[in-house]
């Protein structure tokens, strides 16, 4: 055996080293900044009278527009998810007991989320308009006009344009629209656990850390007493 085969090779020196080390230092940069990139921003919370524009800024009348509207309403008076406002059938909604049946939550759980009048007259609209349409009622209850599934993706791409034509200058997703319901809900003193409930959290902590992080108003304005002059 040869002296290079029964010695255990030595770690290299030099500019080859050097240049070994500069590469991986690029390399760990490199993916920091596609991480940091890939990263989604936190939507900005919408005051009422923002959502109230954002919902306006689809058609009244077109049947995109009316089924959007509806979309838009269960997402922010009903608290769900977008997968979950998707995944809903005509059946799921209970016009007269105020409620929305979500069969597969978040951890596959489910729970009734309720619903205010209001909100259902909007998507009674569009029930009406798909009925119309011819649409079966074993389609989704958001669907394209051809009875197919709508896209989360069409979700995300709708909602920073209907922003911007509602002149809303703020980043928004449609996650954020669960969020002013749920400071809403703060705000109108509903009691956590029935928040928790709503939102279809798995414990209480969880609602807890949840709206600290998206209302943290009743800190600011406890911290905001103090005085302090220099």
């Amino acid at each position: 055996m040869s002296q290079s085969d029964s010695q255990p090779r030595k770690p290299a020196t030099g500019r080859a080293s050097t240049a070994r080390r500069a590469g991986s230092t690029i390399a760990t940069k490199s993916s920091s900044r596609a991480s940091t990139a890939s990263r989604k921003l936190p939507a900005e919370l919408l005051t009422p009278d923002e959502v109230r524009a954002l919902i306006r800024a689809c058609s009244a009348t077109a049947p995109t527009g009316v089924r959007n509207r509806a979309l838009l309403v269960v997402l922010y008076r009903g608290g769900l998810r977008v997968g979950e406002a998707l995944a809903l059938y005509p059946k799921d909604v209970d016009a007269a007991r105020g409620t929305i049946r979500v069969l597969h939550g978040k951890g596959d759980r489910d729970r009734l989320a309720v619903i205010d009048d209001g909100a259902l007259a909007v998507v009674a609209r569009w029930v009406d308009v798909r009925r119309t349409l011819g649409i079966s009622s074993r389609r989704r209850l958001f669907c394209t006009l051809a009875g197919g599934p709508l896209q989360a993706s069409y979700v995300r791409q709708l909602l920073p344009r209907l922003a911007g034509r509602a002149g809303i200058d703020k980043r928004v997703h449609a996650h954020g629209l669960r969020h002013a319901h749920a400071v809403e809900l703060v705000e109108d003193g509903v009691p956590v656990h029935h928040i928790r409930d709503q939102l279809g959290h798995a414990s209480l902590a969880v609602t807890d850390r949840y709206l600290r992080r998206i209302a943290p108003g009743a800190r600011i304005e406890a911290l905001r007493v103090r005085r302090w002059e220099l």
